[in-house]
């Protein structure tokens, strides 16, 4: 096997989506807001402006860890997870649809990596959009990304030709 540069790159990143960042942002602001109101001789005052800063911690902290990379490269779309999850290699062999679309019609979608349910096999992190590949045996592959034209457009170059049809007389 020839291994060359990968033709398409990316990283997502657990704590970047807006809408978590929000949630745990607006929490944070509401632990600082009760300390600021509750009376200075309450003891468990004090234990507000720790979980406020925990929380801001954590936040700032997710925003560096990968959730998933994708690659596009030899023929194949190879996705790796966090720390103990397997690395999965999508042959783009067997791929005989590739289309842009969204990930799912509901606004707040949990991070997922490998999720196999109802004949699809997801890879989620944040956004809308997603690359919907089907395979031989009908198997559909939904990889949400940030830069899904790029990606769209990676698979598409790598994608071998489909052999000619002969037609019998």
């Amino acid at each position: 096997m020839t291994t060359t540069k990968p033709v398409f790159i990316e990283k997502q990143y657990l704590g970047r989506e807006w809408i978590p960042v929000t949630i745990r942002l607006v929490l944070a602001m509401l632990c600082f807001a009760v300390f600021f109101f509750t009376d200075g001789n309450e003891r468990n005052a004090d234990l507000l402006v720790v979980v406020g800063f925990a929380i801001v911690i954590i936040s700032i902290i997710l925003g560096f860890v990968v959730h998933f990379s994708t690659k596009v490269q030899n023929q194949s779309i190879l996705l790796n997870g966090l720390w103990t999850t397997k690395l999965v290699k999508i042959d783009l062999n067997s791929i005989v649809k590739a289309e842009k679309g969204t990930y799912s019609r509901y606004l707040f979608n949990n991070p997922v990596y490998n999720l196999h349910s109802k004949g699809t096999i997801r890879f989620y992190t944040a956004g809308n959009d997603a690359i919907h590949l089907t395979d031989r045996d009908g198997l559909v592959y939904i990889i949400g990304s940030q830069h899904c034209n790029e990606l769209l457009r990676a698979i598409q170059s790598e994608t071998p030709p489909n052999p000619p049809q002969r037609g019998g007389l």
